[in-house]
């Protein structure tokens, strides 16, 4: 349920947008939009699989006490546990189900993520094999408080040329061992 509800809430915020918000995918709509925000594609899918979380944890914190409240070799309170385990099993599979048919297979991305990878600062962690920590550490900074790109900043202050910067910076290239 924990891993379940971290999913859901990481697909809101990354759904989030489009023009406002992370807005890294886009949600398929399964049902009109927002009442009072017209155009808006509502999380609903993301959101009832919440719903389902919270509703597992309850039933887990009922099985916990019940489980602690027998005495000796006779508790009492097994039948209040079997159904809260047998209503959780059901309630996560139906979620998953629903969360994988009608949430996960529809989702698209969007281009934002690879712009905020090229425009962000930890794009440089690339050039610090190359250059050194430091230097590296240092176009992060001047990146930041001039309000420019890594590879602009390292443009003008190493020898690497625009070609070189284009490979070193290439993101796939960061996905892999370094041989």
């Amino acid at each position: 349920a924990v891993g379940m509800l971290k999913i859901a809430n990481d697909l809101r915020w990354l759904g989030s947008g489009p023009r406002a918000g992370i807005g890294e995918i886009m949600l398929p709509e399964v049902q009109p939009g927002s009442s009072i925000m017209p155009g808006k594609v509502n999380p609903v899918i993301p959101e009832s699989v919440t719903m389902v979380a919270a509703q597992v944890i309850g039933n887990d914190t009922t099985i916990a006490i019940a489980g602690q409240s027998g005495n000796f070799e006779l508790n009492v309170m097994m039948p209040v546990a079997a159904h809260n385990i047998l209503e959780s099993i059901e309630l996560l599979a139906t979620s998953a189900k629903n969360l994988a048919r009608q949430c996960i297979n529809g989702l698209t991305a969007t281009d934002k993520g690879p712009e905020m990878v090229m425009e962000g600062l930890a794009i440089c962690t690339a050039l610090a094999p190359i250059i050194g920590y430091d230097a590296a550490a240092s176009i992060a900074h001047e990146a930041s408080k001039n309000g420019e790109t890594i590879k602009e900043v390292a443009m003008r202050v190493t020898d690497l040329n625009s070609t070189q910067l284009d490979e070193i910076l290439e993101p796939l290239s960061m996905t892999e061992p370094n041989e």
